[in-house]
């Protein structure tokens, strides 16, 4: 489940997906409080008053961009781009998410108790933009295979704006869940449907290193609906010998009625 920093930084969605089962990598903010992984959980010795009721953590939280400062970026490419190898600079670290319950701890005021042990991901881009992500993914993941995880979401991120742009998936008015559900469905085949046909066209051109660039869904949408539009056999005037197709403008015969000599004969016989 791969997710923004919209979703990544809702503690009950990062629980629940880890609660069915599921492996998760979200953004989060770089102000996410963290705890180290060593954290452990003690019973300070009140100097006056009552004994504690409830552990406190030995060590306070951190924010993910602080922790993360002193840790050793290493360069990685995840995939090859258009214009080359999409190249980053990487660091993770197992931590511990503050996401558990609010506890008063010492002086601090409320603060949260550590939850699960996850991946704390730092991406530092080439325009020095840095990004941090938080994941679930086992203890003996490499950072190769952390990196290749978050940036697939650039996947569906791809696939959604080309649904809305090509597609009209945001096209949408209606008020009922099942409206557009059908409607979201519907845009899912045919988005499929002409991804089918873009890689198919691309594997056949693949053999041919010199030969035009891949197909795009603009234009692959482009050739399917003229392929559709052009399907019809010409069609042939009821009053003359002119042929159109059905996809052109509809075009009315413009000959005048006319009566032949023996009609006009005939005609006036009867009167």
């Amino acid at each position: 489940m791969l997710a923004d920093a919209g979703y990544g930084l809702s503690a009950p969605f990062r629980q629940g997906l880890s609660a069915r089962g599921l492996t998760w990598a979200v953004g989060i903010s770089k102000h996410q409080k963290v705890y180290p992984p060593y954290v452990a959980l003690i019973f300070p010795v009140a100097g006056h008053g009552r004994p504690r009721r409830h552990s406190i953590p030995d060590t306070l939280s951190t924010a993910a961009e602080t922790i993360l400062a002193a840790s050793t970026w290493k360069t990685l490419s995840w995939r090859r781009g258009t214009k080359g190898r999409l190249v980053a600079r990487f660091a993770a670290l197992r931590i511990r998410i503050a996401d558990g319950s609010p506890q008063r701890i010492l002086d601090k005021g409320q603060q949260h108790m550590p939850g699960e042990e996850a991946w704390l991901v730092g991406e530092w881009r080439s325009n020095d933009e840095r990004k941090y992500y938080l994941s679930n993914l086992p203890a003996e993941a490499t950072l190769k295979q952390l990196a290749a995880a978050i940036k697939a979401r650039w996947v569906c991120e791809q696939a959604h704006r080309q649904m809305k742009e090509e597609l009209g998936l945001d096209h949408f008015e209606g008020r009922s869940w099942q409206g557009l559900h059908r409607h979201a469905l519907m845009t899912m085949i045919a988005y499929a449907f002409l991804q089918h046909q873009r890689l198919y066209k691309a594997k056949r051109e693949k053999k041919n290193r010199r030969g035009p660039p891949k197909p795009t869904l603009p234009a692959i949408r482009r050739a399917v609906i003229a392929a559709l539009s052009n399907h019809h056999p010409p069609q042939r005037c009821p009053h003359c010998r002119f042929r159109f197709q059905m996809t052109e403008p509809r075009r009315v015969c413009r000959r005048p009625f006319r009566l032949s000599y023996a009609a006009m004969a005939g005609a006036s016989s009867m009167a």
